[in-house]
């Protein structure tokens, strides 16, 4: 039986390479590596782990491979109860990896090897997963492997979400287009959803027409603003820390946003909410290094919030 706040995440799984350098190198040049660490993430695995220490039961729909089966990542999701029923295991193959590398600026530069998320496009949709849940959450991944479980999913009356982060350009405008008429809620940074306004020749109202009734727009340390109907919008303060490492923040954020939302609070409040959990991710390096709990992230939101 399926309850309210269930979440399927859909995506990423993958071992992460953070690394910090003074700048980025030009072309034919290196540049020294001031830090790295090997550390868990993928966007729908870190939603998936996120949402889960905060208390949300949920699902994650990933392609993986043979070097997660025995890793310490799979066991962390265990000890979390995140039902991993539905991943996909490719053999012969590495789960993906991202080799993301940040300058003393916070700009960041990534690198990604698909590995065994590339089995993505050749690997049927699930439809007792899309059954099984109330909530579906599409994070980065293979374009058409999402395209048909935003079509499937709507069939099923599910709540869809997308975020499609920085596989955005891989999404061919058609396929785009489609997709976001199966979506409810659409997440994105400024650069992201300015981008899919300007390739769709859209504005917010009318990319409002298309599909999602409500757009969330991420501007780092400038907050968010939440677009829920024609011509008007809420914009909501970030909460500012020092940031050891920006990555994670967007799936955090996500993650905090869902706990609240699924849970019948405002889109405001939901959001409020999102802001606080993702100040905790960004204090330390990784994207699940320094999940608040709920109580943690609640207590701060309100100390912000409410001053």
């Amino acid at each position: 039986m399926t309850k309210k706040n269930d979440l399927l995440s859909i995506g990423h799984t993958a071992f992460d390479y953070i690394i910090k350098i003074n700048e980025f190198p030009k072309p034919n040049s290196s540049a020294t590596i001031e830090e790295m660490k090997n550390l868990h993430g993928g966007a729908a695995a870190n939603v998936a782990v996120v949402a889960s220490k905060l208390g949300l039961n949920t699902s994650l729909l990933s392609a993986v491979g043979d070097d997660f089966l025995h890793s310490k990542y799979k066991l962390s999701m265990e000890n979390l109860n995140i039902d991993l029923d539905y991943l996909i295991h490719v053999k012969d193959e590495n789960t993906s990896t991202a080799f993301v590398h940040t300058d003393s600026n916070n700009d960041q530069v990534s690198y990604f090897y698909w590995g065994a998320s590339s089995e993505f496009k050749n690997t049927p949709v699930d439809e007792e997963a899309i059954k099984n849940y109330e909530t579906i959450h599409l994070a980065t991944g293979d374009p058409d492997f999402n395209y048909r479980v935003s079509k499937i999913a709507k069939e099923y009356n599910k709540f869809v979400s997308f975020d499609p982060g920085q596989d955005l350009h891989t999404y061919p405008d058609e396929n785009l287009n489609s997709l976001l008429k199966n979506v409810d809620i659409l997440f994105g940074n400024q650069f992201e959803i300015n981008s899919i306004l300007k390739r769709l020749n859209l504005n917010i109202n009318s990319l409002i027409d298309l599909g999602p009734k409500t757009i969330i727009k991420t501007m780092g340390e400038k907050g968010s603003i939440i677009y829920d109907d024609y011509d008007s919008q809420i914009n909501i303060d970030a909460i500012v820390k020092p940031a050891a490492d920006p990555t994670g923040a967007g799936d955090s954020f996500r993650a905090g946003f869902f706990r609240e939302y699924l849970n019948g609070k405002s889109l405001e409040n939901s959001a409020k909410f999102a802001s606080s959990v993702s100040s905790f991710i960004v204090e330390k390096l990784g994207c699940q290094t320094n999940i608040p709990t709920y109580e943690e992230a609640k207590k701060r939101m309100n100390e912000f919030y409410n001053k």
